[in-house]
């Protein structure tokens, strides 16, 4: 059974940078794509940055591109999500998950086969 460990997130200014992490356990783990989403209050999860379980194809959301970068060290199946240029709308629960599956990423809730704990990342004006 594959296990996820979350770790960044906290509170920046606007225009600041972060950087989340999250380590995929399991002997699956590297057969399946991995990425990270968001949900804000009041909203619904969305996928924001996904990527292969090569590490050699990504996708973004329009509202993070140029400004998010997500990489994977495959050989550890960690996967880091580098947010640069932080906006008061960037402000929610960011959740790692692994996709459940094969072909992706795929980035969306249907697709996810497991999920992180969440970590609030709270970017102030």
């Amino acid at each position: 059974q594959v296990q996820l460990a979350e770790s960044g997130g906290g509170l920046v200014e606007s225009g600041g940078s972060l950087r989340l992490s999250c380590a995929a356990s399991g002997s699956t783990a590297g057969d399946y794509g991995m990425g990270w989403f968001r949900q804000a209050p009041g909203t619904e999860r969305e996928g924001i940055a996904c990527i292969g379980n090569r590490g050699d194809i990504t996708w973004y959301a329009d509202s993070v591109k140029g400004r998010f970068t997500i990489s994977r060290d495959t050989a550890k199946n960690t996967v880091t999500l580098q947010m640069h240029n932080l906006k008061p709308e960037d402000t929610a629960v960011y959740y790692c998950a692994i996709e459940g599956l094969r072909g992706g990423p795929w980035c969306a809730p249907y697709s996810v086969g497991k999920w992180g704990q969440g970590t609030l990342v709270t970017v102030s004006s």
